[in-house]
């Protein structure tokens, strides 16, 4: 059975206004709820005027305030900006407020621009990041070694459940450190990057742990779906622009801004070159595009983003695919 899972980016749109935005999130979050998806994650992005969330842990508190089954995570902390003791606080009071229903996926990404990392890290040496990894795991699961430098230290509040963890990425070392680690393992394949060497480094080297006795992956991919191939390719109008002239269009657009937007001779290349990253159909094409790549990457849970700028459409592609993949249970 595929569990069908929903990374959300909040990205800015052509008319509206940064409430707006959010609280089309939220009416995501609780849609997708309604129609059986398992997690709802929302990523970090710091300093890039396009994108609305800067701070996943607020947003997620809000989205579990106003859902009731899905689970809500990160997709993910860039655990390098601050202290693993903080980020396990963080979590563990998300967890005591939402018992069974939080994730905290991390990565190491910077997840913004040069001049926000430089603010974000300002006086401040950037800790290793495997060491970071090992001190979450101590601080969530109270077992820091007797020797550690914060021996004996406890991250507030305790709760008697875990935030489950996973480790985000689009290489073949980050699935090699989730595989040292024994943590479940996500590749954000809609970044353009083949993941199928990080994945099998990752099944391979795997590590059973207090957390996972075997591997536990997942993948995330861009998909636009519509009850036609012709619609579903106008309504990806849209991120194809924002993608190859983002610098020019500012947020994403309207799909008639993008359908009528006059591309460069070298725009339209690249955004040729780029189309392969995209799965964009009907839902008899979608669902054929998403197996071959669940069979790729032997997982059985794949998260969806779904970048549209019509909210209705958009809720309409995420009903489209759970209804197709449902059919293959």
């Amino acid at each position: 059975m595929v569990k069908l899972s929903v990374l959300e980016h909040g990205y800015m749109k052509e008319g509206f206004e940064t409430h707006e935005i959010l609280r089309e999130a939220t009416e995501l979050a609780k849609y997708t709820e309604s129609l059986g998806y398992n997690r709802f994650w929302i990523s970090e992005l710091h300093g890039i005027p396009v994108f609305s969330f800067s701070s996943p842990e607020v947003m997620i508190a809000h989205l579990a305030s106003n859902t009731s089954k899905i689970r809500v995570g990160s997709g993910g902390i860039m655990i390098p900006h601050y202290s693993a003791y903080k980020v396990a606080e963080n979590f563990r009071l998300l967890e005591g407020l939402y018992p069974g229903r939080i994730d905290l996926g991390i990565g190491r990404s910077t997840g913004g621009m040069h001049l926000a990392t430089a603010a974000l890290n300002e006086n401040r040496k950037m800790p290793e990041y495997s060491e970071q990894i090992s001190d979450l795991i101590g601080y969530l699961y109270e077992n820091l070694d007797e020797n550690h430098r914060f021996s004996g230290l406890q991250a507030i509040p305790y709760v008697k459940t875990v935030p489950e963890l996973w480790l985000l990425g689009s290489s073949s070392d980050s699935g090699k450190l989730a595989a040292k680690h024994g943590v479940p393992y996500s590749f954000a394949q809609f970044f353009g990057s083949r993941g199928e060497e990080a994945m099998y480094q990752y099944v391979s080297r795997f590590e059973p742990s207090m957390i996972a006795t075997e591997p536990k992956g997942m993948i995330a991919l861009n998909v636009i779906c519509a009850d036609t191939e012709d619609e579903a390719r106008e309504l990806a109008a849209s991120y194809e622009l924002f993608t190859t002239a983002g610098d020019q269009v500012g947020a994403l657009p309207s799909r008639e801004t993008a359908l009528n937007y006059p591309y460069t001779f070298e725009q339209k290349i690249f955004k040729k070159s780029q189309s392969h990253l995209n799965i964009i159909g009907n839902p008899e094409q979608v669902k054929e595009k998403i197996l071959k790549n669940i069979d790729i990457y032997k997982v059985d849970e794949v998260m969806i983003v779904s970048p549209i700028h019509d909210f209705e459409a958009r809720k309409k592609s995420f009903q489209l695919i759970a209804e197709v993949m449902k059919e293959n249970e």
